[in-house]
């Protein structure tokens, strides 16, 4: 049972003696406490108006104690919900009992008597106060911290405003230098001069692979016709093209020349290659893929196991939008996603042993526009109709194979990438960090950096106020993340010792605005359910007013600066972003490419977006570093497991037993009314901490050595589908093999021999675990997370009472 605090009911303030909640004597006579409330029905829920406090001097008689018989049990509430959780541990830890009595005739003149002497004595401590307070001096002044985090929050929200954001931004892309390094600088002293407790600069030299002096062409051998990756001629080059024209590239590919025909292979999907090989000899040749379904990599994993030299990448306009401007758009993409190619596993510092390699595939890969597509599949020119249905691109079964020339000059150098890395100290447990992640390093930087530095403007302004989070709050900006989310993988890996053992969530500013049409947030399954709150209270005041949309929140992988600390520190994860719609599946891959953004003023004018972003990710952000119980529902972890194993025939019935012990466990370990809310333990700062540890920690019992190329290791994030299913098992581990007629070939074939000698993509490509494996692979994961859960349980069970 809790206790609440007494407040004045009547007249004035009421004044109570100070109960310590161990010293009571709980076990009232019940039999009593039913006579007393038959004899004074009147007084059942009065509070005292004149609590007796301390004699006055000169007083004989004793006060009278209180008289536990008549402390009044409040009883705490009971959530119906499954999310319900340790709300009571939050609670103020000075309990004040909160009791009714009756007072005799003869000791209420008393009482008021003694009232006057306390506010005599009142009055002249409060005039003390007033003139210790002048004595002292402005410069001495005290400063008052915010009442609860409730009203912390409400005046974070006031700080944060559209016109705040535009105007960073505006400082921020008006810099004469653009460089990457300019940029890091200019947050590095804007940090420090908003009062950060210690903002660092740190640079790693890195492995960029970067586009050749000239762009990549395609030429048709049939007509000796040269085009551009955007379907333009190759003549055109004169009349200064744009750079996404020159510069359509994919980073970390070979670079070569290759002359072989072109196979249209659809998604590269399992079966569409299979159906290809059974009638095909596809070594060496150029296969045409379009994204969508299944991560790049996984599928360009599966086109170099069965011998294929390259790949021309499109997106089929009828997995976009109405907008017919994607058939000539062109894009990039990269082919790594941690950290620098040369230095895997380990930091790029001074001394660090390099491998030596400019490319992370075999194969020659090339993305193209899909008019150049419709061209190299014979199909005629598009005539737009927008009544009639979108068909999707495939050759006509009549039409020969086209031949093509394919010309692709990356360049592998060594640049240097910059981080921003900036401290706030917590007050209770500095030595736990929640991360706050932005970019600076493209144009989706520029408003990134702007909300990031508009947050950390807020936050220090109420620290000038004398509030301090609990814990640490660690705010990052970026380089290298286009090619590979590069600085934040560096930083990380230098500091992981570090980081392994304080790092408690991951807030993502990564591209905080990329369209206008749909909020989007996305949490590791921990924190489903403080972002669906989170995107409720806020978007009662919605921008468009009146049309609010639903919380719209899963734990789908995404790509960007969170890869690391999702995939590698394995702790919970958020990230909120303003979208165009996309639909269900075809198109849920589509964020691999990486079309020419819209600048953030141009995209958001009125920077309302923005607004709101910063916002979500304040609240965010407040309440992983200020609430005594961090916010993670094991509950739904649980809930999680279970759904991505229902319905799968393949299922062993041990795992589901696993799977459904874990649910009970964590049910109980989330239930409200699993311990008494009163205990001392609970409210002892080191039971709690070791609460939150295991809290923190469950994530990290999902993370498997070994997952499918473009597949997140943390088992939790699920990759999009029409049904949730653990991203292991959704696609085919076992090797395909080569095609009918390609091993005898495959010795000679140099594209297939530099795969196989690919440390990267020999382990998972050529090697990979068996379904069963898979299957293995969960459920020790589940196993393990059902041990801490039970740890957890166990930290508040058979403790030896000391309050004796």
């Amino acid at each position: 049972m809790a206790y609440r605090k007494v407040h004045g009911a009547q007249g004035g303030a009421l004044h109570t003696e100070e109960l310590q909640a161990t010293g009571l004597d709980l076990d009232w006579d019940m039999d009593k406490e039913e006579d007393l409330r038959e004899t004074r029905p009147s007084m059942d829920r009065v509070q005292l108006q004149c609590a007796e406090r301390q004699r006055p001097a000169g007083r004989s008689d004793p006060d009278p104690d209180p008289d536990p018989d008549l402390i009044e049990p409040i009883q705490s509430s009971v959530s119906a919900s499954p999310h319900g959780r340790f709300e009571r541990l939050q609670e103020d830890p000075d309990y004040i009992s909160h009791f009714t009595r009756a007072p005799g005739k003869g000791q209420r003149r008393q009482g008021c008597l003694r009232l006057r002497y306390f506010l005599a004595g009142a009055g002249l401590f409060v005039l003390g106060l007033v003139i210790g307070r002048f004595a002292h001096g402005p410069g001495r002044q005290a400063a008052s911290q915010p009442a609860d985090t409730w009203d912390l929050l409400e005046e974070l929200l006031r700080g944060i405003t559209a016109d705040k954001i535009q105007a960073l931004h505006r400082s921020f892309t008006s810099l004469p230098d653009d460089s990457e390094g300019a940029k890091a600088r200019y947050l590095y002293r804007q940090w420090a001069g908003l009062g950060l407790s210690d903002v660092q600069l740190t640079n790693h030299s890195v492995l960029l692979s970067l586009p050749g002096t000239g762009p990549n062409t395609i030429t048709d051998r049939s007509t000796h016709q040269c085009f551009l990756a955007n379907g333009a001629a190759c003549e055109q080059r004169g009349r200064s093209p744009a750079p996404d024209q020159w510069y359509s590239y994919v980073a970390y590919s070979a670079a070569g020349t290759l002359e072989a025909e072109v196979v249209d292979v659809q998604y590269g999907s399992k079966d569409d290659l299979m159906k290809i090989c059974s009638t095909n000899n596809v070594t060496n040749q150029i296969a045409l893929l379009k994204l969508g379904q299944a991560p790049l990599l996984y599928k360009l994993s599966l086109l170099s196991e069965l011998g294929f030299g390259g790949a021309l990448l499109y997106v089929d306009p009828c997995d976009v939008t109405a907008d017919q401007s994607v058939l000539h758009q062109t894009f990039g993409v990269t082919l790594n996603s941690e950290g620098d190619p040369s230095t895997p596993g380990h930091p790029s510092i001074a001394g660090s042993s390099r491998l030596e390699r400019g490319s992370l595939t075999s194969l020659l890969v090339q993305p193209i526009s899909a008019s150049l597509a419709r061209r190299l599949l014979s199909l005629p020119p598009l005539v737009p109709d927008p009544s009639g249905p979108c068909t999707p691109l495939a050759p006509p079964s009549s039409s020969e194979r086209k031949k093509i020339t394919l010309r692709i000059g990356t360049r592998s150098v060594y640049k240097t990438v910059f981080n921003v890395v900036g401290y706030l100290r917590g007050r209770k447990n500095p030595d736990r960090y929640v991360l706050v992640g932005s970019r600076h390093d493209s144009g989706q930087g520029g408003g990134s950096s702007a909300i990031m530095t508009q947050l950390i403007s807020t936050v220090t302004e109420q620290t000038k106020r004398g509030w301090a989070p609990d814990r640490t709050t660690v705010f990052c900006s970026w380089g290298g993340s286009a090619l590979g989310n590069i600085g934040s993988y560096e930083w990380g890996e230098e500091n992981r010792v570090v980081l392994e053992s304080s790092a408690v969530a991951y807030v993502s500013l990564h591209s905080p605005v990329r369209g206008t049409e749909s909020l989007r947030s996305t949490a590791s399954p921990s924190l489903l359910q403080l972002t669906s709150d989170i995107q409720r209270r806020q978007l009662l005041s919605c921008i468009r007013g009146g049309h609010c949309p639903g919380p719209n929140v899963s734990s789908l992988q995404f790509p960007g600066d969170v890869s690391f600390f999702a995939n590698q520190l394995a702790v919970p994860t958020v990230e909120f972003a303003f979208e165009q719609t996309k639909a269900e599946e075809k198109t849920s891959f589509l964020s691999e490419a990486q079309f020419p953004v819209e600048s953030p003023q141009t995209l958001d004018p009125l920077f309302k977006f923005h607004e709101t972003i910063a916002k979500l990710t304040a609240e965010a952000v407040l309440r992983l570093v200020n609430d005594p119980v961090l916010p993670f529902y094991p509950l739904d972890i649980a809930l999680d497991v279970q759904s991505k194993l229902r319905g799968d025939s393949q299922t062993p019935a041990s795992l589901l037993a696993s799977a459904s012990s874990l649910r009970d466990s964590a049910a109980f370990l989330q239930s409200e009314s699993m311990r008494p809310a009163n205990d001392p333990k609970e409210r002892d700062p080191s039971h709690v901490r070791m609460l939150n540890d295991v809290l923190r920690d469950l994530e990290k019992s999902f993370v498997v050595p070994h997952a499918p190329p473009g597949v997140y290791r943390n088992l939790l994030y699920s990759l999009p589908g029409k049904t949730a299913k653990f991203s292991i098992l959704r696609f085919p581990q076992e090797p395909l093999g080569p095609c009918p007629g390609t091993q005898a070939s495959l010795a000679h074939n140099s594209v297939a021999e530099a795969a196989l000698q690919n440390p990267v993509w020999n382990q998972e490509l050529f090697q990979r675990p068996s379904s069963n494996y898979s299957l293995s692979l969960i459920l020790d994961a589940v196993n393990s997370a059902e041990k801490l859960v039970r740890f957890g349980l166990a930290l508040f069970e058979n403790y030896p009472d000391n309050t004796k």
